[in-house]
């Protein structure tokens, strides 16, 4: 029998969020207080949300390590009328978040009728920019970023890792910190040679880990497979249950805002430019 019901209890919400960002703000604020299986299912639904939007329940259950009646209990704690009602919510977050690029592309035609100006574009783009980093700022600790850059300059050599859509990010720091004369491996995945590529790490290495919601599965697996061998992981994530955070000794948050569905890769990029900037300046103190 699992444990902590009178606490599941307790935390029924009287009111169940209706949007993604509402329940991912209560599953945040209960992250320390829920039972180990609730809590392990809420991670599992953050990490995998296209899983838990179209999933059965059978096959969610299974690939979180949970029995089905967890999901379940789990909705109901949140106040839901059952699993379908929260499962709702996901399918409504991805649908208006993640269409298809020709969805995309005919929301954004749709903004100004049957043509969207070159010009309204520019804008659209450069706000989503403009809020991508203020919330950077904000979310960016500087006792965080400090730890960071000490970690990667303490490396003999830093392993990069950012697949689909980070991997411009990833690729950017090769070449900075090549240009400052720090040796750098960017993990480019070819041929599917992303484990043989990071094999040769050790101790003295490090590694620098990005991915935003859906998550790469590559990244977290050789992020994972890091850590497991004592290697030094920095992540460069969106959320507190990034698959990344429990393989990083040091992890930063960026959530990037989005224009028409297409997010932003503004803040990314500031962040790996400090990373590379700082942790060149650190090396060249010692």
């Amino acid at each position: 029998m699992e444990t902590g019901k009178s606490t599941e209890a307790a935390e029924t919400a009287t009111e169940a969020p209706e949007d993604y960002e509402g329940l991912r703000t209560l599953l945040l604020s209960r992250r320390e207080t829920m039972p180990k299986r609730l809590k392990q299912l809420a991670a599992f639904a953050i990490e995998h949300p296209e899983e838990v939007a179209f999933g059965t329940v059978a096959g969610i259950a299974e690939h979180a390590g949970v029995q089905p009646s967890t999901l379940v209990r789990f909705a109901k704690s949140l106040g839901y009328d059952g699993f379908s009602h929260l499962q709702q919510i996901f399918r409504d977050r991805l649908r208006e978040r993640f269409p298809d690029y020709r969805e995309r592309l005919r929301v954004l035609r749709n903004l100004e009728g049957d043509h969207v100006h070159a010009a309204s574009l520019l804008e659209g783009f450069a706000n989503a920019a403009t809020i991508s980093l203020e919330k950077m700022r904000e979310s960016v600790r500087p006792e965080e970023l400090s730890r960071a850059i000490e970690t990667l300059a303490k490396a003999d050599t830093i392993y990069l890792l950012g697949a689909r859509r980070v991997f411009p990010i990833a690729a950017y720091c090769a070449y900075a910190f090549g240009k400052l004369g720090v040796r750098a491996i960017l993990i480019d995945h070819v041929a599917q040679l992303g484990p043989e590529q990071l094999a040769t790490a050790t101790e003295r290495d490090a590694v620098l880990a990005i991915s935003f919601t859906p998550y790469a599965p590559v990244t977290a697996d050789l992020a994972a497979a890091a850590a497991r061998n004592n290697i030094p992981v920095v992540a460069i994530t969106d959320s507190a249950f990034s698959p990344l955070v429990s393989s990083a000794d040091v992890w930063l948050e960026v959530a990037e805002a989005d224009f028409g569905a297409f997010r932003s890769l503004s803040a990314s990029f500031a962040l790996a430019m400090a990373l590379a900037v700082g942790t060149a300046e650190k090396r060249a103190e010692s």
